[in-house]
């Protein structure tokens, strides 16, 4: 079976059932300390102003976590959150009150090629954590990582925190992003089976 076609076994989640979200968000909190820190190092990649009006896409941002640290580090950003669970997008939308006036939110399913006309664009930034793998196919990986390219501007950065080395590993998903249109990608740090990826769109000619 070739890297295109293959396909990992992933944990089934019934992310459209209320009741299945919220008992995994109150096991997902427990985690919630190490994932920040994680998230503040990915984040620190990206290296705009802390005042810099930018636009940012959150895939499979879930109930908001990685939204939520995108704000405090960037607090005049706008971002998109997607997610292919309602139940997780109600969560989200509680959780990041706050931020009302900064946070659209986006329900569509990433195997949809036609997800990326939901977003709109061109963006600052993609962000994503924990969530991609959950396609379970690399075929699919791959479409995505075509997706995010697709909504990013020309030089734009995609940060992605997932767990490669469960799927194929980081050489496998850095040649992926190469595939799919990323000019440069970056390790920028690793704890296995989990890692960090910096991935560069092309600059405008």
């Amino acid at each position: 079976m070739g890297a295109a076609t293959q396909s990992f076994s992933v944990m089934h989640h019934d992310w459209h059932s209320r009741s299945y979200v919220e008992n995994w968000i109150e096991r997902d909190r427990q985690r919630d300390e190490e994932r920040r820190a994680r998230l503040k190092n990915m984040l620190a990649a990206a290296t705009f102003s802390a005042d810099a009006e930018i636009s940012v896409l959150d895939v499979g941002g879930g109930y908001g976590v990685v939204t939520e640290e995108v704000l405090r580090a960037s607090p005049r950003a706008r971002v998109t959150l997607q997610d292919y669970s309602q139940p997780m997008l109600d969560e989200a939308r509680l959780r990041l009150a706050p931020f009302a006036a900064q946070v659209g939110y986006v329900q569509c399913d990433l195997r949809d090629p036609s997800w990326t006309d939901r977003i709109g664009g061109p963006l600052d930034l993609t962000v994503s954590a924990i969530a991609i793998h959950n396609l379970g196919e690399l075929a699919a990986m791959a479409d995505c990582y075509r997706g995010i390219v697709r909504v990013l501007k020309p030089g734009a950065l995609f940060l992605d925190y997932d767990l490669f080395e469960r799927f194929g590993g980081t050489a496998l998903h850095t040649r992926m992003l190469g595939e799919a249109g990323f000019t440069r990608v970056d390790l920028i740090w690793q704890q296995s089976p989990v890692a960090i990826l910096a991935a560069y769109s092309a600059a405008a000619s």
